[in-house]
Formats: C-alpha cells, structure tokens, sequence
C-alpha cells in the first residue's frame, strides 16, 4: 500500500498528522515513563571476542516496562551512512508500552563489509535470546532503522543467511520499519570498492537483490521524492514492487513535506503504532 500524507496538498494535513499522532509523547513523556527501565552498554557479542573494535562498539542499550510481560521489542539502527553515528532513544518511542532496544555496530572504514551487517544480525539474535530475562516475548521482536539503519534493518530481515550464522532465524522478526534506508547496494560499500556515490550497485549486498517471499512483512517509509537524498524513494519503490510481485507483505509510505533527517518523528510515530496494534492482536489471540 502506497500512502502519501503532506503539505504538497495542504500544509495543514500534515500539521494535524504531527500533532494529531506525535504530540502526545512530547507533552506527557515524563508521565508515561513512570516503570521504565533504562539499561545501556550492554555488549552483544561473547565474552571471548578479541576484536578490540568491536568489543567497543557492539553494544545496545534496553528501555522496557518493568511491570509489564510479554512485551514487544523493537531493535533499532541509528544512521549516519555507515560511517558515523550511535545508538540513541527516541523521544516517539518512550512510555509506549514496548521495549526499544538501540544497537551500535562498526564502522566503515574502519570495519568493512559485511562487519556492520554481521553485528546487526548478532544484536537482534542476542535480543531473541535474551529479552525474556527481562520480561519480554522473544516471539515479539521488531527491527527498524533510519538511513544506514533502515539499509541494515532490511539486510538483516532479507538476507537470511546473516542471522543463521548467529544461530537465529530471520523470520521470527514480526515485522521490520526501515525509513529512509537504502534497498540497492549501500554507499559506504560502494566507497570501500572505489565506486563511484551516484553509480547504481545491485547486488548480494543489496536489499532488492535479496527479495522473496516469505519472511517478515516490511513497512517502507521514505520522506518527498522532490526533498529526499538522492533517488531514495525511488529506490523504495522499486523494492516495493519487488516484494510485491513476490507475494511478500509490504507497504510503502512517502511522506510529502519531509527530507531526509525530518523524516524520522512522523515515522517513528506511524512505527510505534504499528508496533502496539500487533502486539495488542497477538495478545489478545
């Protein structure tokens, strides 16, 4: 399903989209927040890894209801193009009733591929693992991403193979949120070649070349084609039709009005409510 919401109509639809869905969090977080846990630096990979770097950087932080079981958990990669960035909560995402789970993961070029992809896979098995220790259903874990995290999101729920190697299966996700992310071969790996930025790259290590049938259905949200990084929703789309054709379930979302980095609040607000409606559908079964 393709939804557009925005200004490029009316500068007062999306207005209400913001403060009809998003406002609410801000104004009573403090309140919502009342029997939330925050743990953070928690490291994901064994206690015998040797890599210095990634004993550094392979480390997640988990927000979760104290007083509540079985609860849902999205695991979520901050962006900054595979080269940058660390793992932060999002306003949109606390108090909600779910556990947010922020997950680091090397760097390019420091790290090459597919380290970043391979630590992505190891967080969300190490979630499925774990998250019953701390009241969680390891039955009910999500994956989302921003830009390199949506890039990474998809790989990880596409890609079967990089959570068979953590010992996981990638179809247990019940259902992944990337926004903005990459779906043909990432920049920063395009980098690591000598490749050019603006040379189209489909291949194993891209979300479109990875498309089947099955898995875990896929939310895709980009911001306004005319305001968006280069040929992003394009690239959505394309993944979009892909999976499509396949039988797989996805939806696709443009939201006109918003760029790349703006993007972020209104989709994570469209996520958080994803997220609580099936969680809410599966518990009441």
């Amino acid at each position: 399903m393709i939804r557009n919401f925005g200004p490029a109509r009316s500068a007062g639809v999306i207005l209400a989209f913001i403060v009809s869905v998003c406002l609410p969090v801000v104004l009573f977080a403090s309140d919502a927040e009342k029997g939330y846990r925050h743990i953070k630096d928690i490291s994901y990979v064994p206690e015998d890894e040797t890599d210095e770097y990634r004993r550094e950087r392979c480390r997640l932080d988990i927000y979760y209801p104290e007083d509540t079981d079985g609860f849902a958990t999205l695991v979520w990669f901050h962006g900054g193009g595979l080269e940058g960035g660390s793992k932060s909560l999002l306003d949109e995402f606390r108090g909600r009733g779910f556990a947010v789970v922020d997950a680091n993961y090397r760097l390019s070029p420091k790290a090459l591929c597919p380290s970043y992809i391979e630590d992505a896979a190891q967080s969300v098995a190490w979630v499925m693992e774990h998250i019953a220790g701390y009241g969680g259903s390891p039955d009910q874990v999500y994956v989302g991403g921003h830009s390199a995290g949506g890039y990474l999101a998809l790989m990880v729920t596409l890609a079967k193979g990089y959570m068979a190697a953590c010992g996981a299966d990638a179809d247990r996700i019940v259902k992944a949120y990337p926004v903005s992310g990459q779906t043909f071969t990432h920049y920063a790996i395009r980098a690591e070649r000598g490749l050019p930025r603006n040379l189209p790259v489909i291949d194993s290590l891209a979300p479109s070349n990875n498309v089947r049938k099955d898995g875990a259905p896929v939310m895709l949200i980009t911001g306004d084609d005319d305001l968006e990084m280069l040929s992003r929703y394009e690239e959505n789309l394309i993944l979009y039709v892909l999976l499509k054709n396949l039988g797989h379930p996805v939806e696709l979302y443009q939201l006109e009005g918003f760029d790349h980095g703006t993007v972020l609040s209104p989709a994570a607000c469209l996520i958080r409510d994803d997220i609580i409606r099936l969680w809410k559908e599966s518990s009441s079964r």
